[in-house]
């Protein structure tokens, strides 16, 4: 932990120091549940860490006053089920939620990491309406809700996605390959 912190708030710095206009604020990306390659006990291909290691990296987001973004992989289990287990620290003004539509694998039916997965707008909007009561009723700062996506089909109908003001939605670029590989794909 103590060299995570020390790089990330030496990057923090840097970044103040490229646009000193704009505040900087460290995260902490934590994959609370993680796709598997195996199928484990209930046949979903994922995996939730336990309470204590998230824990863990709240404590360092809050070390550096940062923010902790909790990262959702679903395998075979759904949006539906995977993030109200957070709840508890959703609740919290600097808990920020994630959406991994690579390892959402209920279109394929296909263990994780075998094709890339796939949400629909209905699970990215199910989620920000599920953080927007959040916001709503402990009167909490707007939420990021975060997709991370790097091809087209990662995420279907897109038009159908539904901003609302309580939580910020960000769809970013992101996965594996070769740099040229990433950079002609973020063209695209």
């Amino acid at each position: 932990p103590d060299v995570v912190l020390q790089k990330l708030q030496a990057a923090a710095q840097e970044w103040q120091q490229a646009d000193p206009s704009t505040p900087v604020i460290p995260a902490i990306d934590y994959i609370a549940v993680t796709a598997q390659a195996s199928a484990g006990k209930d046949g979903k291909y994922r995996a939730r860490m336990p309470d204590d290691q998230i824990q863990k990296a709240l404590d360092m987001a809050n070390q550096l006053h940062g923010i902790m973004i909790l990262d959702v992989q679903v395998g075979l289990s759904d949006v539906q089920t995977e993030v109200p287990l957070l709840q508890q620290w959703l609740m919290m003004p600097n808990v920020e939620l994630a959406l991994d539509p690579e390892f959402a694998m209920q279109t394929s039916g296909r263990p994780p990491g075998t094709v890339i997965g796939t949400l629909d707008a209905s699970d990215i909007n199910w989620a920000a309406n599920y953080l927007a009561q959040l916001v709503e009723q402990n009167n909490l700062p707007p939420k990021i809700l975060i997709v991370h996506r790097f091809t087209e089909d990662m995420v279907t109908r897109t038009a159908q996605i539904k901003p609302l003001p309580q939580v910020q939605i960000v769809m970013d670029m992101d996965g594996w390959g070769f740099p040229a590989k990433k950079i002609n794909t973020y063209d695209y």
